[in-house]
């Protein structure tokens, strides 16, 4: 039953503190103050671009058929319960990619076809991402949501920045979107007004308009609110614990252990849990309606990643990519592995007649097939 007398309200607040909240279906009484209430009702449509440097097992990326009976290379079986949503586009390359022929060249560019300056220039374009956020943006806390996991490299490689090899989600021609690599930080640009200072928990600034705010819905809607508050608990939780363990990912420093205290908020060094709590905070952002447009790159194109869970540990990322063994497949399907969540926690939280996943576009690619340095037939997967 939905409520007919309440304020018009999409946000908790509290001292310094801005939440959105989800999508509920109380809040569609809110729409006889507007032209076209079944636009309003109806939940907004997202876009988030996952990316994974350095491509695929150049044999097992692959789809045949449709539907249910689609087969999938030992690449995209991560993605084997979303056979029915997968759309592949095939025959996609990059023409200014060729030119340059090495990671940065084929990364900088990649969600605008834009051709790069070299040298010690930055020229690409505006990523599609950023075309997109510029037109809806306004209509959210945040135009959009550019995350990462491996922090960006400054150098030059072969005549190109490796700037270009870090970001794939550029605002102009001349500039990279900030790109925030630190979950707390990401966290922080979702629900903290940038006044607050500390470390408040943000469900503890808003716990009581929540309360106050919760007597006005629907037993639905405040199941649905619990749900999503304690996600939020959780998330912060994570975050903190993964502050508290440092910064060690990718290239490995000879100092093993800190000479200096370990700072509060710090960089994952389990890339398991970075990945993951990125993902989350894709996922909140998306569920509360800050922002509708995301980028997460998962590692840079020419990347030092390492994957010490997998039993992966004797090279980085961008040296196992020039390889078709047994451990780079390992590797990819880890990558799927973050697509294949995102989806799975998205089609679990209802929105109106449907899930958050029906009301948004996944897409995940790379910048080249394979480590051979490809761009000619580029892995793009949509669900």
């Amino acid at each position: 039953m939905l409520l007919q007398h309440q304020s018009r309200r999409t946000m908790l607040r509290g001292l310094g503190v801005s939440m959105m909240l989800p999508w509920l279906e109380s809040l569609s009484a809110f729409a006889d103050d507007v032209p076209d209430n079944k636009s309003v009702n109806r939940p907004p449509t997202r876009m988030a671009i996952l990316f994974s440097g350095c491509g695929f097992h150049s044999r097992e990326w692959w789809a045949k058929g449709s539907g249910a009976d689609m087969e999938l290379g030992k690449v995209l079986q991560p993605l084997s319960d979303f056979r029915e949503q997968l759309v592949f586009i095939q025959g996609l390359y990059n023409a200014e990619a060729l030119k340059g022929n090495i990671h940065s060249s084929q990364t900088g560019n990649l969600l605008s076809g834009a051709p790069l300056a070299a040298g010690g220039n930055i020229m690409s374009g505006t990523s599609v991402d950023q075309v997109v956020a510029k037109h809806i943006g306004n209509q959210t806390k945040l135009p959009s949501l550019v995350l990462g996991c491996e922090k960006a490299n400054p150098s030059v490689h072969k005549n190109y920045s490796m700037l270009y090899s870090s970001h794939i989600s550029w605002s102009s021609p001349t500039t990279p979107t900030p790109l925030e690599v630190y979950p707390a930080l990401a966290f922080d640009h979702l629900f903290k007004n940038t006044a607050q200072q500390g470390d408040q928990s943000v469900l503890d600034a808003v716990l009581a308009d929540a309360q106050d705010f919760r007597r006005g819905i629907s037993r639905l809607d405040q199941q649905k609110l619990d749900e999503y508050l304690n996600s939020v608990r959780e998330v912060e939780q994570r975050i903190s614990r993964a502050g508290q363990r440092g910064e060690l990912q990718g290239w490995r420093p000879t100092l093993t252990e800190p000479n200096i205290p370990r700072p509060s908020d710090g960089y994952p060094q389990d890339i398991v849990e970075h990945m993951r709590l990125m993902s989350d905070i894709l996922i909140l952002a998306f569920q509360t309606d800050t922002t509708r447009v995301c980028t997460l790159k998962l590692n840079n194109d020419h990347g030092t990643l390492r994957f010490p869970h997998l039993g992966v540990d004797y090279m980085i990322h961008h040296l196992l990519s020039h390889s078709d063994g047994d451990d780079w497949l390992k590797v990819n399907q880890f990558f799927l592995d973050q697509l294949a969540y995102i989806a799975r926690r998205m089609d679990s939280i209802q929105e109106g007649e449907g899930s958050l996943l029906d009301h948004s576009m996944l897409m995940l690619c790379s910048s080249m097939l394979n480590g051979n340095h490809d761009a000619t037939r580029l892995p793009v997967v949509m669900l």
